[in-house]
């Protein structure tokens, strides 16, 4: 990567005015992901997905064998009843069975439901039960929660136990999947059909279940390639802490990795900064997502990490909070790289953050500015609204809003299909101005003259002082800039 004059670093207007949608009428995400990989002669082999466990064990996974694994339970789902449309939850961390189970619920069109590891029997009880899951499929880290869930959960038949939590399901994986063939007719789903069920934690009433449709990741893709710095490159290597049940583990890092043919690095452990650090290293990790907190840990444990690391990284896309000042500085002074950051929800992600590479006159990006959310990506059309509905003009506070139409008229893949079972909640979501559909999110931003956005907090999260509207975000970066001051939260 050479850098280009400064007057040819900003390529923004001419990738976003130049882009163009293509989404086709059959679109299926385990087809996309794994299957045609695995069976191209020259790709079958490839590795896929490198796993590790905290306990030290680790393995490698081609996209061959995941597909065979993928095939044979599809199979065993369909003779458990399970079909078209129907949801399977997994409730499991980055491990393998993750990757295949997912797999096997796209390619058999049902919807996959994934669940944090982490809830308990309350929160898992109430996502089955609204959702009306059939199958779920649970290891020994979410089985006790599973199993005390279960009788609040009429329409789950089958508990499949995955790992440490064989023989305490009514069916074993392993047993299950042996008695199958690694061969599987996969179902011909249009691009919008339902594809994963995520259920969303708001800040009033019950988590709502958005409902994305396969198309969803081509809609992603534009971020995915931006804020990772033109990917794929040959040799990248994919890995991020963030769950595979949660959209920025699913959306923004396994999903598009395995879409590129490129391995992605799954770790079934507790995060720290130390073992990040020796992931990075272990597997020459290229492109990763890390949270502005897990930053802040990196940064604090090991402030020089070329003295101790040898490292690959080229791209760090960084979401769910604003970096701040300090760690964009650190990450570009001590890690060589500049933050991406990144704008998203479950519902309509990947929408708005940077693309900081400059390599060739057919990839130039745009710089990154420290604090920012970015630029809306090529695709989709952002602005920021009033609240009746009216674009704000640049330096005023306003809720960020996504159009369901580009601009060139056509309709934007990234959009979700709506809240499952909650039309009322679907109808709130959006609202129209001038003739155009807008999506909003229910954060609050500023956009600029240049047009990049600046995050001001959620909806209700600002508050006001001495007349001025204030964001929990600028307290904080200005905490964190002290050295008695390892983290901190704004409430």
């Amino acid at each position: 990567m050479t850098a280009l004059p400064a007057t040819r670093r900003d390529d923004y207007r001419a990738l976003h005015d130049s882009f163009h949608w293509d989404v086709p009428e059959i679109f299926n995400l385990a087809e996309v992901c794994c299957g045609r990989w695995a069976r191209d002669p020259a790709t079958m082999h490839r590795i896929a997905v490198y796993t590790e466990h905290e306990d030290g064990r680790r393995a490698s996974h081609t996209y061959a064998h995941i597909q065979a694994e993928a095939n044979r339970l599809s199979r065993a789902l369909r003779e458990l009843g399970v079909q078209r449309g129907d949801r399977v939850a997994i409730v499991m961390p980055q491990r393998i069975e993750t990757v295949i189970a997912g797999m096997a619920v796209y390619q058999l069109g049902a919807v996959a439901m994934p669940l944090s590891m982490l809830f308990g029997p309350e929160a898992l009880s109430y996502r089955i039960d609204h959702s009306e899951t059939c199958v779920a499929i649970a290891d020994e880290t979410s089985i006790d929660n599973m199993l005390a869930a279960r009788p609040d959960c009429p329409t789950l038949r089958t508990v499949i136990g995955v790992g440490d939590a064989t023989g305490r399901g009514d069916l074993d994986w392993d047993t299950l999947l042996a008695a199958q063939i690694p061969e599987f007719t996969a179902e011909q789903t249009k691009a919008e059909e339902a594809a994963v069920l995520i259920y969303t934690s708001g800040t009033t009433g019950p988590p709502k279940g958005a409902v994305i449709p396969h198309r969803a990741l081509i809609g992603n893709l534009t971020g995915f390639v931006c804020s990772q710095n033109w990917y794929p490159q040959d040799d990248d290597v994919f890995w991020s802490p963030a769950d595979w049940a949660w959209t920025g583990g699913l959306w923004d890092a396994l999903m598009p990795a395995l879409y590129f043919g490129r391995p992605i690095v799954g770790y079934q452990g507790r995060f720290s900064a130390e073992r990040a650090f020796e992931l990075l290293e272990r597997y020459g990790v290229t492109n990763t997502f890390l949270f502005p907190t897990a930053l802040k840990q990196m940064m604090k444990a090991c402030p020089t990490p070329s003295d101790h690391y040898q490292l690959k990284l080229r791209a760090i896309m960084s979401a769910g909070e604003a970096v701040g000042e300090t760690v964009f500085t650190w990450c570009r002074d001590a890690l060589g790289v500049i933050v991406n950051e990144m704008f998203g929800q479950t519902e309509i992600n990947y929408i708005v953050g940077n693309c900081t590479a400059q390599y060739d006159e057919s990839r130039l990006g745009w710089p990154a500015r420290p604090g920012s959310m970015g630029r809306p990506y090529p695709g989709h059309r952002v602005a920021v609204i009033d609240e009746d509905g009216r674009p704000c003009p640049p330096g005023e506070d306003g809720e960020v809003a996504v159009c369901a139409t580009d601009i060139h008229g056509h309709p934007d893949p990234v959009f979700f299909l709506g809240y499952w079972k909650n039309e009322a909640a679907t109808a709130a979501k959006y609202s129209e101005y001038d003739g155009l559909r807008w999506c909003r999110t229910g954060d609050l931003a500023r956009i600029d003259a240049d047009g990049y956005l600046w995050y001001q907090g959620r909806a209700d999260d600002v508050f006001k002082s001495s007349g001025y509207r204030i964001g929990p975000s600028e307290i904080e970066n200005c905490l964190l800039k002290h050295p008695a001051v390892s983290n901190c939260a704004v409430v």
